[in-house]
Protein backbone atom coordinates (compact mmCIF):
# COMPACT_ATOMS: atom_id res chain seq x y z
CA UNK A 1 0.00 0.00 0.00
CA UNK A 2 2.73 2.29 0.95
CA UNK A 3 4.32 1.84 -2.57
CA UNK A 4 1.28 2.27 -4.52
CA UNK A 5 1.16 6.00 -2.80
CA UNK A 6 4.41 6.67 -2.96
CA UNK A 7 3.99 5.61 -6.99
CA UNK A 8 0.91 7.95 -7.24
CA UNK A 9 2.48 10.86 -5.67
CA UNK A 10 5.20 10.02 -8.34
CA UNK A 11 2.61 9.98 -10.94
CA UNK A 12 0.96 13.00 -9.69
CA UNK A 13 4.39 15.25 -9.64
CA UNK A 14 4.77 13.94 -13.13
CA UNK A 15 1.67 15.01 -14.75
CA UNK A 16 1.91 18.33 -12.66
CA UNK A 17 5.60 19.00 -14.35
CA UNK A 18 4.00 18.63 -17.52
CA UNK A 19 0.50 20.00 -17.85
CA UNK A 20 0.93 22.17 -15.14
CA UNK A 21 3.98 24.10 -14.64
CA UNK A 22 5.81 26.24 -17.52
CA UNK A 23 8.11 24.70 -19.74
CA UNK A 24 11.40 26.33 -19.54
CA UNK A 25 12.68 28.52 -22.43
CA UNK A 26 15.21 26.44 -23.90
CA UNK A 27 13.01 23.28 -23.97
CA UNK A 28 10.06 25.39 -25.68
CA UNK A 29 12.44 26.71 -28.24
CA UNK A 30 13.87 23.08 -29.17
CA UNK A 31 10.52 21.80 -29.50
CA UNK A 32 9.60 24.59 -31.19
CA UNK A 33 12.75 23.71 -33.75
CA UNK A 34 12.23 20.29 -33.87
CA UNK A 35 8.23 20.61 -35.10
CA UNK A 36 9.09 23.47 -37.36
CA UNK A 37 11.58 20.90 -39.18
CA UNK A 38 9.24 17.94 -39.19
CA UNK A 39 6.21 20.86 -41.11
CA UNK A 40 9.29 21.39 -43.70
CA UNK A 41 9.91 18.01 -44.16
CA UNK A 42 5.89 16.90 -44.30
CA UNK A 43 4.59 19.97 -46.01
CA UNK A 44 7.75 21.94 -48.20
CA UNK A 45 6.92 24.86 -46.25
CA UNK A 46 7.82 26.74 -42.94
CA UNK A 47 5.58 27.52 -40.76
CA UNK A 48 3.65 30.78 -41.44
CA UNK A 49 0.34 31.70 -40.27
CA UNK A 50 -1.03 35.11 -40.88
CA UNK A 51 -1.64 34.21 -44.98
CA UNK A 52 -3.77 31.49 -43.76
CA UNK A 53 -5.66 33.97 -41.27
CA UNK A 54 -6.23 36.33 -44.50
CA UNK A 55 -7.61 33.62 -46.24
CA UNK A 56 -10.21 32.53 -43.52
CA UNK A 57 -11.32 36.54 -43.84
CA UNK A 58 -11.44 36.13 -47.70
CA UNK A 59 -13.97 33.03 -47.14
CA UNK A 60 -16.03 34.66 -44.67
CA UNK A 61 -16.01 37.87 -46.91
CA UNK A 62 -16.88 35.63 -49.79
CA UNK A 63 -20.17 34.00 -47.13
CA UNK A 64 -21.08 37.94 -46.59
CA UNK A 65 -21.49 38.58 -50.68
CA UNK A 66 -17.63 40.23 -51.34
CA UNK A 67 -15.93 38.88 -53.89
CA UNK A 68 -12.56 38.63 -52.64
CA UNK A 69 -11.20 36.61 -56.22
CA UNK A 70 -11.18 40.07 -57.26
CA UNK A 71 -8.47 41.47 -54.80
CA UNK A 72 -4.78 41.91 -56.44
CA UNK A 73 -3.82 39.42 -53.37
CA UNK A 74 -5.85 36.73 -55.02
CA UNK A 75 -4.29 37.07 -58.37
CA UNK A 76 -1.49 35.50 -57.17
CA UNK A 77 -1.80 31.78 -58.55
CA UNK A 78 -0.91 30.10 -55.04
CA UNK A 79 -3.61 32.76 -53.16
CA UNK A 80 -6.07 32.06 -55.61
CA UNK A 81 -5.73 28.08 -55.30
CA UNK A 82 -5.71 28.41 -51.58
CA UNK A 83 -9.50 30.53 -51.50
CA UNK A 84 -10.58 28.13 -54.52
CA UNK A 85 -10.25 25.07 -52.24
CA UNK A 86 -11.54 26.33 -49.04
CA UNK A 87 -10.87 26.49 -45.42
CA UNK A 88 -10.92 22.64 -45.16
CA UNK A 89 -8.30 21.59 -47.77
CA UNK A 90 -5.99 24.30 -46.43
CA UNK A 91 -3.81 23.23 -43.86
CA UNK A 92 -2.69 26.22 -42.76
CA UNK A 93 -5.92 27.52 -41.73
CA UNK A 94 -6.28 23.51 -40.11
CA UNK A 95 -2.89 24.59 -37.88
CA UNK A 96 -4.13 27.55 -36.52
CA UNK A 97 -6.98 26.20 -35.13
CA UNK A 98 -4.61 23.44 -33.53
CA UNK A 99 -2.93 26.57 -32.25
CA UNK A 100 -5.58 28.14 -31.03
CA UNK A 101 -6.70 24.91 -29.52
CA UNK A 102 -3.63 23.65 -27.98
CA UNK A 103 -3.02 27.12 -26.25
CA UNK A 104 -6.54 27.12 -25.10
CA UNK A 105 -6.33 23.34 -23.50
CA UNK A 106 -2.78 24.21 -22.49
CA UNK A 107 -4.62 27.07 -20.23
CA UNK A 108 -7.22 24.67 -18.93
CA UNK A 109 -4.91 21.89 -17.81
CA UNK A 110 -2.92 24.85 -16.08
CA UNK A 111 -5.67 25.85 -14.43
CA UNK A 112 -5.01 29.43 -15.75
CA UNK A 113 -7.91 30.01 -18.17
CA UNK A 114 -10.02 32.70 -16.72
CA UNK A 115 -12.14 35.68 -18.18
CA UNK A 116 -10.94 39.00 -17.12
CA UNK A 117 -12.93 41.91 -15.72
CA UNK A 118 -11.98 45.07 -18.37
CA UNK A 119 -10.74 47.58 -16.14
CA UNK A 120 -11.73 50.31 -18.43
CA UNK A 121 -12.75 51.28 -21.66
CA UNK A 122 -8.88 52.70 -22.30
CA UNK A 123 -7.94 48.78 -22.32
CA UNK A 124 -10.70 48.09 -24.43
CA UNK A 125 -9.45 51.06 -27.22
CA UNK A 126 -5.63 49.96 -26.93
CA UNK A 127 -6.30 46.08 -27.21
CA UNK A 128 -8.10 46.80 -30.22
CA UNK A 129 -5.83 49.40 -31.72
CA UNK A 130 -2.96 46.82 -30.89
CA UNK A 131 -4.37 44.57 -32.26
CA UNK A 132 -4.98 46.14 -35.67
CA UNK A 133 -1.67 48.08 -35.86
CA UNK A 134 -0.02 44.06 -35.22
CA UNK A 135 -2.20 42.51 -37.98
CA UNK A 136 -1.36 45.34 -40.15
CA UNK A 137 1.97 45.46 -39.62
CA UNK A 138 2.25 41.35 -40.26
CA UNK A 139 1.01 41.61 -43.10
CA UNK A 140 3.20 44.62 -44.39
CA UNK A 141 6.37 42.75 -43.02
CA UNK A 142 4.95 39.41 -45.22
CA UNK A 143 4.58 37.32 -41.49
CA UNK A 144 4.34 37.33 -37.97
CA UNK A 145 7.09 36.46 -35.36
CA UNK A 146 6.83 32.84 -36.27
CA UNK A 147 6.51 33.24 -40.44
CA UNK A 148 9.19 36.18 -40.52
CA UNK A 149 11.09 35.56 -37.26
CA UNK A 150 11.14 32.08 -36.82
CA UNK A 151 11.04 30.79 -40.13
CA UNK A 152 13.53 33.47 -41.47
CA UNK A 153 15.90 32.82 -39.20
CA UNK A 154 15.84 29.37 -39.32
CA UNK A 155 15.97 29.33 -43.04
CA UNK A 156 19.23 31.53 -42.75
CA UNK A 157 17.86 34.16 -44.12
CA UNK A 158 18.64 37.97 -44.02
CA UNK A 159 15.28 39.44 -43.38
CA UNK A 160 14.35 36.79 -39.93
CA UNK A 161 17.43 39.42 -38.54
CA UNK A 162 15.84 42.82 -39.57
CA UNK A 163 12.79 41.33 -38.62
CA UNK A 164 13.93 40.59 -35.23
CA UNK A 165 16.23 44.29 -34.97
CA UNK A 166 12.41 45.42 -35.85
CA UNK A 167 10.32 44.08 -33.45
CA UNK A 168 12.41 44.43 -30.81
CA UNK A 169 12.74 48.27 -31.21
CA UNK A 170 8.75 48.34 -31.84
CA UNK A 171 8.51 46.21 -28.58
CA UNK A 172 10.89 49.04 -26.65
CA UNK A 173 8.55 52.05 -28.44
CA UNK A 174 5.04 50.46 -27.84
CA UNK A 175 5.61 49.53 -24.06
CA UNK A 176 6.66 52.86 -23.97
CA UNK A 177 3.34 53.93 -25.29
CA UNK A 178 1.62 51.57 -23.19
CA UNK A 179 2.77 52.45 -19.82
CA UNK A 180 2.57 56.02 -20.29
CA UNK A 181 -1.09 55.95 -21.97
CA UNK A 182 -2.97 52.68 -20.90
CA UNK A 183 -1.66 51.71 -17.62
CA UNK A 184 -1.55 54.87 -15.33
Amino acid sequence: MKNQNLYKKKIKRYLDVILKEPFPYWFGAILLGILNVGLFAVSGEPWHITSHFVHCGAWIARALGVRPELWAFYGEKDNAEALAQGFLRDGGSIQNLGIIAGAMLAALLASQFRFRKIKSYKQVIGAVIGGFLMGYGARLAFGCNIGALFSGISSMSLHGWIFMASMLAGTYLGSRILIRFFLY
